[in-house]
């Protein structure tokens, strides 16, 4: 099935138009920024050309413009890429405001304003404050903060960054404004991003259509499920990520503190421990090694503490503690007990031999300790040369590095989630969506073969080109919409010719019984003609509405030729006798309503379902009640009488009047309806009776037609 899909040129044209706008907020935003710098002003202006894209082309082209303006500024400043997380949230919230016209009016334009301040002084404060060697441009306001206002650093330095944020987001606002308003907003719908999969459609068109079952939409579960795993993936990652630096981090600075360790073993005389020891440190080798000792620490800036122990079934005897400043030195010859990090170990250190890097939290810190065994000149070990690495410097750079981790994770989060939830949207949603509104309405519409017809156009027009199952799905709803117009058509057709077939017997049938009734003459016609006008008169008008319906109209006007169908049991010399019928002869004309009601019967038993018999039934049956119960052949009376009877019973009584018969000419039309509305309560329906005389003129033209002489 070959359908009309999108131009070529369509798709061609907008992925032109929003690629230049990208572009163009991509070198604004570097130009401004590098303006500023130049000029040295305590601005950014890093955002304006995001801002404005945002608004005019949405979600993707903003948030592109953002992540690649700090990608490309990158290149000379690494430590933007850090802050593409506020460029990238800056473009989708500047989206979101810009679909709501905030743009459009100056408290909108305050409310933006807030909002990337928020953005980029709240949130932007943060990432310094967990990178280790980053700082912030507004250190002076924050200190000044803390000095003048006595405020905690932490509040301080989120303070001074709102502040610093506060021109800059005024003026990148300010200039995005000015941009805006020089691009009619006209031309807004040629910078977004589209990728029809079918017809471009009106949202509100759209959704008009949409029925609400749903409890929570396929947009929305696209976007948690998107969301979540995304979340999950990331965390695995960096989780994973992290472990692993800890890991290579705790071996690099193991390996530094090592090589410290065993400078310090190189360096120390291991014949002469005993002497250092007796002596207190005080003779002059001593204090050449110490000196050695001093200058090796110093020299390694990952190393924080640097001593020579002896180990002894109690605990550390001090050889050398080199004085770092921050804690004093142990006396030579004092003893240390064994902390609880070195109990596992002391088996081994007391057999002198090399164990495993060891790290402790006691008194002392938290410290990555490295142990290099001082050999004798005999190969004994006499005691250990030990390098301290701090754990808090290797722990803040873990965390330095997981939040370098989450800032640049999170700009690829947004930007992913918004490509994927556009290019879902407009390969999954929309087409979706376009086709279950059209079938929506395909479903409510009546199924005459011009709207079957219009059915058909519509679904076609959508023009879906996903290449993939839902395309599938959309070719066959076509394939059973045409289908189903070209089986409706033969149906109906089928359909009409039985109803024809169906009108064709009942007029032969009441043909049957009029010719053996030599006073009928066109009688069957006339009183279905009647039968038509009054039921069309009471709905007109209102009355019986929950019963007039078009299909109860068209029962009772195809059922009115079977009302005197049980004539064909009245014997011909009762039913075209000339003068008055006596008691028993008129007992036996009145059975013609209860031999009516059994034919039709049992015509209607050997068809299934509902049908249009049943109205016969009741006319056949019941045209003979009176409105006041005095009737035959059951005496009920009012509204217990059926509608289809009552109306036949006005048609039959007024042809019968304005009609000859054998035993009596026809009547005026005036005497006719006189006798009508004295009957009207007794025994007509009073509401049949108003609707008939109210239609004189239609009554007039039926008298006309069928030769009757009106006087």
């Amino acid at each position: 099935m070959k359908l009309s899909g999108i131009p070529d040129f369509f798709r061609r044209r907008q992925i032109l138009t929003a690629s230049l706008l990208c572009a163009a907020g991509v070198i604004l935003n570097l130009l401004l920024s590098s303006v500023a710098a130049a000029l040295k002003l305590p601005l950014y202006l890093d955002t304006v050309g995001t801002v404005a894209v945002a608004v005019m082309g949405g979600y993707l082209p903003g948030v592109l413009v953002g992540f690649v303006t700090n990608t490309v500024k990158a290149l000379s400043d690494p430590s933007a890429i850090y802050y593409g997380v506020l460029n990238v949230l800056i473009a989708f919230f500047a989206a979101f405001l810009g679909r709501r016209n905030w743009h459009k009016s100056i408290r909108g334009l305050l409310g933006m304003t807030a909002v990337f301040i928020f953005i980029g002084g709240g949130l932007g404060s943060l990432i310094p404050m967990f990178l280790n060697g980053l700082t912030y441009d507004s250190e002076a306001i924050s200190i000044f903060l803390t000095k003048s206002l006595a405020l905690p650093p932490v509040p301080s330095h989120i303070l001074s960054s709102l502040i610093m944020d506060f021109p800059d987001k005024t003026v990148t606002v300010i200039l995005s404004y000015i941009i805006l308003r020089l691009i009619p907003s006209g031309f807004y719908k040629y910078f977004r991003l589209h990728l029809w999969m079918q017809k471009p459609v009106d949202q509100k068109e759209l959704s008009r259509g949409m029925t609400g079952v749903r409890i929570i939409s396929l947009h929305f579960k696209m976007l948690i499920t998107l969301v979540l795993s995304l979340i999950a993936a990331a965390l695995v990652c960096i989780l994973i990520s992290v472990n692993v630096y800890q890991r290579m981090t705790v071996e690099e600075h193991s390996g530094l503190a090592g090589g410290t360790a065993r400078l310090a073993a190189d360096v120390t005389d291991g014949d002469r421990i005993s002497n250092y020891l007796r002596s207190r440190g005080n003779d002059e080798d001593y204090l050449e090694t110490k000196k050695l000792l001093e200058n090796i620490l110093f020299s390694s800036t990952e190393v924080s503490y640097l001593y020579v122990y002896r180990p002894e079934e109690d605990g550390f005897r001090v050889v050398f503690d080199i004085d770092t400043g921050s804690t004093p030195a142990e006396t030579v010859g004092s003893l240390i007990p064994y902390d609880q990090g070195f109990e596992p170990f002391i088996p081994e250190l007391l057999a002198g031999e090399r164990i495993e890097p060891i790290i402790t939290n006691d008194k002392y810190g938290y410290l990555l300790t490295v142990a290099e065994p001082v050999f004798d000149s005999n190969g004994k070990c006499v005691c250990y040369a030990m390098a301290d690495v701090d754990m808090e410097s290797i722990n803040a750079d873990r965390q330095s590095f997981l939040t370098e981790i989450i800032s640049i994770f999170l700009s690829f989060f947004i930007l992913l989630t918004v490509f994927v939830f556009w290019l879902n949207e407009y390969q999954i949603l929309i087409p979706i969506n376009s086709l279950v509104s059209c079938m929506d309405r395909i479903s409510r519409r009546s199924s005459s073969p011009d709207d079957l017809d219009r059915d058909v156009k519509l679904i076609r027009s959508l023009g879906i080109h996903t290449g993939d199952e839902l395309e599938n799905l959309y070719l066959s709803a076509c394939s059973m919409t045409k289908n189903q117009s070209e089986q409706m058509g033969s149906i109906r057709r089928l359909s009409d010719s039985t109803a024809k077939m169906q009108d064709g017997l009942i007029i032969t049938m009441a043909d049957l019984v009029e010719s053996r009734d030599s006073d009928t003459g066109a009688h069957v016609q006339k009183t279905a003609a009647y039968v038509k006008i009054i039921a069309e008169g009471l709905r007109e008008k209102g009355y019986y509405a929950e019963k007039i319906t078009p299909k109860f109209i068209s029962d009772v006007v195809r059922s009115a030729p079977l009302h005197d169908i049980g004539k064909i049991n009245i014997p011909d010399e009762v039913l075209n006798k000339p003068g008055k019928l006596d008691d028993e002869e008129f007992e036996i004309m009145k059975t013609h309503t209860t031999a009516g009601k059994r034919i039709i019967e049992n015509a209607i038993s050997t068809v299934e379902g509902d049908n249009y018999l049943k109205e016969a039934r009741n006319m056949a049956a019941y045209h003979h009640e009176r409105w006041d119960g005095k009737g035959y052949p059951e005496g009920i009376h009012g509204e217990v009488i059926p509608l289809s009877a009552r109306i036949m019973a006005v048609a039959d009584v007024f042809d019968a009047l304005t009609s000859p018969r054998v035993y009596k000419p026809a009547f005026p039309l005036e005497k006719a309806l006189s006798i009508l509305d004295e009957g009207k309560g007794t025994q007509f329906d009073p509401k049949c009776v108003e609707v008939f005389m109210d239609s004189l003129a239609e009554v007039r033209v039926i008298l006309i037609k069928y030769s009757q002489k009106v006087r």
